[in-house]
């Protein structure tokens, strides 16, 4: 069996009017930093997955931690797919060129 690598894109607009929703906005985003997600641009996170397997248990996961307001959209796309975009404006951030397909990095 070939395993894949994929990237899992995780995007998310949550509501913070209130202090209860700035807790979860923040709590949120702590247990996607923990899960091993690096910040790509704000409220869009990326992380490696070795195969879809992963990717489906990573996605239950964020699925237990996720707050119950707001928007949440995960994606999972080839390392081929990832490598395609492109930058319009801008350039990569440092632990996003740091991050490239390994599964653990060491800052």
């Amino acid at each position: 069996m070939r395993y894949k690598v994929m990237r899992m894109l995780c995007m998310f607009d949550l509501p913070v009017d209130q202090a209860s929703e700035k807790k979860a906005y923040r709590d949120f985003r702590k247990n996607l930093i923990k899960e091993g997600f690096v910040m790509m641009q704000y409220s869009v996170y990326v992380r490696t997955c070795p195969n879809r397997e992963f990717a489906k248990g990573l996605e239950n996961r964020v699925r237990k931690f996720a707050p119950p307001k707001g928007n949440v959209r995960l994606i999972s796309i080839t390392e081929k797919q990832y490598e395609d975009m492109k930058i319009i404006v801008g350039t990569k951030t440092e632990k996003e060129s740091a991050y490239g397909i390994e599964r653990m990095i060491i800052i």
